[in-house]
Order: C-alpha cells, then structure tokens, then sequence
C-alpha cells in the first residue's frame, strides 16, 4: 500500500469535500481517501496505481465540483542561501561574513505567501527566506507598517475585490427596489438584478452538481427555495436570503479560515534552514540534507533544525511549542536537545543524532497531519447523517408542498409553497458537517500545545471513555535512571571482585541497569582489566550471560541462577536485585534502584480524581519491588515478575475481569509496543520512548510526563462535550424552525438563521476546544 498526500488548495465548503472525498474513495485500487479541511489536505491509500495518474484524475474530480480548488502534491520547498565564514569566540558568540535575518511568518505578521480570503484561500507551502543585508547601504523598513500594508494587500486579493464589486452593485440594487427610489414600475427588474449578481454563481454551481449526479447539497436547497420564492411573488425575501446566505458563507469562510491559521500556527515548529559546519566555513541548506554525524550551528532566536547533542557551547532553550513547558530550560555540553525547539541565548554546536525523517518535528507534524485521516465515530456518524438527512428533509418540503392543498380544504398552494420552502433553507447540515470536525481538530491542536499528540479524533473520543489505566514501571512511572544502592558479595568474595566481575559481562550491554553498573565501576577507580569477555548474550527477561577464560560470567535475575542450578541469597528489601556467579561460583548480589518521577502520585491522584476507576503497574521486577512502589504511587493493582511477552497477558487477564472496561496503557520500550496496540488507547513516554513504542501508540506524551495522561483525557473530555453542545444546538433549532415552518410560523429570515446564524454560532463553540 501507498500514500499519497495532496493539498487541496481553495477547498472550504464541507459538502463538497465529502463529495470529492466519495469520489476518490470509490476509485478502482483506491482503499481510502480522507480530506482535512482544517489542513485543505487529503491523504489517500492505494495500490498498483501510477501516482501521477491519479493525481490527475483526483485533479479532475476536483475540478469539476470545485472549479477554483488547486490540487498538487504535497512537497516541501526549499531556497538555498549562502555559505559564509564563521569563528566562534569563547563565549559562545558567533560572528558570520555577513549578517542575516530569517524572517518567519506567524498569524498577524506579514506573510509572503497570499491568502485569499475570497472563496478560496491559498496557502503556500514552501519556505521563503528573506536576507537582509543592509548593513547601512539601504535604510531600514518600518516593520509595523510593512505589515500592515502586506496584511491589507494579502487580504484583498482579486479574488475578493471582485466579490465586493460585485455584491456592491447588487445591494444597491436591492435597496433600490424596496425603496422603490427608481422607476417603482420595474422593481422586479432590479430584484431580478440583484438577485443575479449574489445568486448567479449559486445557481449555476447548483446546476452544474446536478449534471454531475450531485443533487443534494446547499447550493441545491438555496437556488430551488429563492427561485421558488421568485415564482410565488416573495421578490424581496428571495434576494434577501441569497444576501444573507452569501454573507453568512463569507463570516464561516473567515471563522474556518481563522481557526485553521491558528491550529497549523501550532505546528510551525520546522526550521527553514540549517546551518551545516564545514571546517571554517557555514553553509545554510535544507534540514533534510543534514546526515547523522553531522555538526551544525544553532544560533540565539533559531528554532533548532535536527536532534542532536550540543558539543560546545550552552544555552537556554524554548520547548513550549514542543511540550508546552513555558520555563526555558539549561542546555550545556553533552546534553541532547530536540529539533521544533528554540534557541533562546547562546551559539551552539550540535553534532546530529537523527536525520531529518527521523527527527522529533518530522514525526510531530507528521502525526499531526495525517490525524484526519482517523476520524472519531461522531465524525463518521455526522458524514452518513448529513447524506440521509438532506434527501429526506428535500422529499418533505415536497410533499408539504404538495399533499396539504390536496387534502385541506381551502388550503392555498402558494401559501404551503412558501412553507416548503423554508423548510429546505433550514435542512442544510453545514453547522454539523463543519463544526463537529473542527471541534476535534481544535482539541488536537489544544493538546498538542502541551506537548501530548493525539493521532486522530478517534483516539480522542475513545479516550472518554477510558476508565482502567496500566502503567508499565520503567520509563513512565519512573525515570529509568538507575543507580547502585547496595553491593553484597558472598562469604570468600570482595566488593571489588563482585563489581569487577559485573562490569565486565554489563560493559557490552546498552541496558540502563548496566549503565548504572558502568558508571559504579568508573567511580570506584578499579582499573580496567585487559581481558575481554567473548560469546556475549542476552536472556530475554532473565539478563546476560558471556565466557571468560572458559567459564560463564553470569548477571541477572533469581530466574538466571535457577536455570543454571546455582544457589544464591533472597534480597527482600527495595530495588532491582542483580544475582552474579562465575562458572558455578556464586559471587553474591548488586541491588540497582530506579528514581520515581516527581509527577508520578500527582499522575495516580489526578486520574482517581477524574473517575478512573483502576490504576494497574505491569513490571519485570519481583512482586515485593514492585508492591512497594505500587503501594507509595497510591496504584490499585500490581503485576510483578513478568517477562516481555507476558505483559499481553496480564493486559488480556485485565480484560476478563471486566470485558466492558476500557483499557488505557502507558509505556515507553519497544517491548511496550505489542501491548500499545492491543489496548483501546495506547499511550507513549514520547521523550525516552522507543521508536516502536511512538509508532504502535496512539497518543504520545513528548515531556514523558505521567501526569499529563490526565491532561490528555480532560482535553478529550471537553473536546467531546463541546462536539455534543453543538450537535444538540443545531439540531434543536433546525428541528424547531422546522416544526415552525410546517404551521406558517417561521419566515425565510428565521430560515436564514437556523441555517448560517447556526453554523456559525456552532465554529465559535467549536473554536473554544483550542
């Protein structure tokens, strides 16, 4: 199977997205197709199909429902710069040949990208890069109001200053006629005009759908009640309901148009350029030609390009658009530090650690971007909804119509016209169809402002509903920091010789628990030994074992010294206990403790708090270990002593406990990934996480935070509450002027209201969810 990631460029109106959506979807060898309208993307699934084809035939399917919408593959541009010399002073300061200043577009800055804010709103999706190199030769322009000038230009564009034309003359037209202030003998010629002049383009689109199969959608509903209202002698109400349908339409398009700004302002975490180190010199290119190994210079103000590790210099770094942590943090030599960060004070040296697909920000806006692509069953349910409701509520405005000056005496056609009429103004759906995905789309962005990332709506809704949350120890509910708290030879052995032999079998390993053996090692001041282990191996859930001088170095759990029928001592008390024996010789035992995370009984506390009603540890280490730590962090029920692969089967026995329950797991090793994807929401520790880990989860944590699972689920609670609010409010007013209309009891203007007045009402709910 393939991807396929298309900008629909243009692309607003929510019917017609789920029509070319439709469309696409039912192609030969076509699996699936999902456009965010938020992201005017569409992501597409598909096998043994020539890419460019159909790119074209999607092209031409757009086209013919929304002529003005521009499709193109999804790429990232980008503009070279300049190589120039750099010398790095003591400080940290860097002093480049020449001075350059990246300018970066944010919502109600310049952009150098149009927008049109007319029906369609282009967004350019490459990077510009602007340098100024004015050093004195060209005086300095105001910034304030280049701005402004560029807003107001990029905001009427032609586009929408032929609308305004437009509209202009139409509404003077339309005063004309109820004032009859011209030759009152041909105020339907100016009704007519008007009419024209802001319905011309509805009626046509309207016609042209039906040619194409495409009956039921809003232009449909506002062309047949307005011409009908034409035919029935309601001049004045007909031009007044296409004004205001246009208007409404215009406000929505800018309520959409603001809210996607603003969500995707929230993923601007990508660097432009890098500036990659050679010898002397700096050369400033694309992110993605940076390979592992690389060093690459970060200056004060820069968002940081790649992952890496800081090799000279330090500084203070903005992560709050990554993690939400607004508190700058200390970076110095050694540390590592993650790409969509920013680099707040001093110049620093970063040797790459990840290349860019690889990267922190690459998985991030990736995740992000392809969320649409799994929507919540609200969403589902609102698409199918809208296909059934607006045939069904057309068939009753015909019968209104119809039956009732049939079977009532007295009855008026025209009279039960008019009624029918109304009824189909109230019937389109575009309060639902718009605000229920943006109401997800707003709670992801919210959510991701704070650092956890939520792979589509239906994770979020699923998380509503979440009531049980397992915990793996290590990594999540501690910080998988470990540290020598005890060494015990046996009777005939020293310290020395028990930590000595431990070194030397845990060396080869990257585990943490041998690292914390490594670095006791180191600090004792033992010598390093010339002699080298050979046929290295680990045990999964047992530990390791490696031959030296013919015999086995063996260091791991009781489960180990069990399997090779050697005695050793209980350990009762805190910690991970490393049992070790040379060939059959038991040298005694290391205990290594992990460190609890600060947040850790807040996490247990927050989520009791919310209602969840089991808080379950699964862990490799011995049940007295891990009752203690479940007994401190306040969990319900621990799972001790279990191997990797029994985790699922703990997760299964949770289930058969109560196979209602809804079961949130939270881990961070690779080992966590096949129980990630067994549960209903699987959560990733995404800072320390395996890549396996972040790829099986559905909702990752970038600070490694524990506490912020609560976060996530009090997001997902009132992204849902407020989806519900709007989905009653819609339905409770269209259903009520519907009533209304029935018994002559609502105008065109009520219409009016319950159609656009609504589904703008219902975005400025939905925008709260951000």
């Amino acid at each position: 199977m393939s991807e396929l990631s298309l900008i629909m460029e243009g692309l607003n109106c929510p019917n017609c997205a789920g029509k070319i959506e439709n469309r696409v979807s039912k192609l030969k060898n076509v699996s699936e197709a999902n456009i965010n309208l938020m992201n005017q993307e569409m992501l597409i699934i598909y096998n043994n199909l020539n890419k460019e084809e159909l790119i074209d035939t999607i092209s031409k399917i757009t086209i013919s429902l929304e002529p003005h919408v521009k499709v193109k593959e999804k790429t990232e541009a980008f503009v070279p710069v300049h190589t120039a010399h750099v010398h790095s002073d003591a400080c940290g300061h860097d002093h480049d040949d020449h001075d350059h200043n990246h300018s970066h577009s944010h919502e109600g800055e310049a952009c150098s990208c149009g927008h049109d804010h007319g029906h369609s709103h282009g967004h350019d999706h490459s990077h510009s890069h602007e340098h100024d190199h004015s050093h004195g030769h060209e005086e300095a322009k105001s910034p304030s109001k280049e701005s402004s000038k560029e807003f107001l230009l990029g905001a009427i564009s032609d586009e929408l200053k032929k609308r305004l034309i437009t509209y202009g003359f139409g509404f003077v037209f339309f005063i004309i006629a109820i004032t009859e202030a011209i030759l009152p003998q041909y105020n339907f010629v100016f009704y007519l005009a008007a009419y024209l002049l802001f319905g011309l383009s509805v009626v046509l689109t309207a016609a042209k759908n039906i040619a194409h199969g495409e009956v039921f959608d809003e232009n449909f509903l506002m062309s047949i009640s307005t011409i009908g209202a034409f035919a029935i002698g309601d001049y004045k109400e007909a031009v007044a309901v296409m004004i205001f349908y246009q208007v409404g339409e215009f406000f929505q398009d800018m309520a959409v148009d603001r809210s996607r700004k603003s969500v995707k302002s929230l993923m601007n975490l990508k660097a432009d350029y890098a500036n990659l180190v050679k010898g002397d010199k700096i050369e400033t290119i694309d992110p993605a030609k940076i390979s592992i190994g690389d060093i690459i210079l970060v200056k004060p103000g820069e968002k940081i390009p790649l992952d890496g590790i800081i090799i000279e210099g330090k500084t203070q770094i903005d992560a709050s658009s990554l993690i939400g942590e607004s508190v700058p943090q200390s970076a110095y030599e050694g540390d590592s530090i993650m790409s969509g960060c920013v680099n707040l004070t001093g110049a620093v040296k970063v040797k790459v650690t990840k290349d860019y697909s690889n990267s922190t920000v690459a998985k991030i806006m990736e995740m992000v971007e392809k969320a649409s692509s799994r929507k919540a069953p609200t969403e589902k349910f609102i698409t199918k909804f809208s296909k059934v409701y607006t045939p069904a509520v057309v068939g009753a405005a015909v019968l209104l119509a119809v039956v009732p000056p049939l079977v009532i005496p007295g009855a008026e056609f025209s009279d039960w016209l008019y009624r029918a009429l109304v009824f189909l103004v109230v019937s389109c759906p575009c309060a639902l169809v718009i605000s229920v995905p943006l109401s997800f789309f707003s709670g992801i962005g919210f959510a991701s402002k704070k650092g956890i990332l939520v792979k589509g709506s239906t994770y979020l809704e699923a998380l509503t509903a979440v009531d049980t949350v397992v915990f793996d120890k290590t990594g999540t509910l501690t910080k998988g920091v470990f540290r020598v708290t005890n060494i015990s030879p046996e009777e005939g052995h020293s310290k020395e010789e028990l930590l000595k032999a431990t070194y030397m079998v845990e060396k080869l390993s990257n585990h943490p628990i041998a690292k914390s053996i490594i670095s006791e090692y180191r600090a004792s001041g033992l010598s390093e030994d010339s002699a080298e282990v050979t046929e290295y191996e680990e045990i999964a859930g047992h530990g390791v074992k490696a031959l030296l001088d013919g015999k086995n170095i063996l260091a791991g759990n009781a489960r180990l010294m069990e399997k090779y029928g050697i005695s050793y001592k209980n350990f009762d008390g805190f910690g991970t206990i490393l049992h070790v024996a040379y060939g059959s010789d038991y040298l005694g035992y290391i205990v290594i403790s992990d460190i609890i995370k600060e947040d850790s009984k807040d996490a247990i506390e927050r989520l009791k708090g919310l209602g969840i009603k089991n808080t379950i540890m699964l862990t490799g280490d011995k049940k007295e270990t891990a009752n203690t730590i479940g007994s401190s962090l306040g969990l319900d029920q621990v799972y001790g002593e279990l191997l990797p692969d029994e985790k699922v089967a703990a997760i299964e026995k949770i289930y058969a406990q109560n196979p209602s329950r809804k079961i949130a797991f939270a881990g961070d090793g690779i080992n966590d990934a096949p129980v990630l994807a067994r549960v209903d929401v699987g959560i990733a520790m995404g800072g320390v996480g395996s890549d396996a880990a972040v790829e099986a989860a559905d909702i990752v944590i970038m600070t490694d935070e524990p506490s912020k699972i609560a976060d996530a689920i009090l997001t997902a609670r009132k992204t849902m509450k407020i989806v519900k609010q709007n989905i009653a409010f819609a339905l409770i007013i269209k259903f009520g002027v519907l009533f209304l209309s029935v018994f002559g009891f609502a105008s065109m203007w009520l219409a009016v209201f319950a159609d656009v007045g609504v589904a703008l009402i219902a975005i400025l709910n939905a925008m709260r969810a951000k």
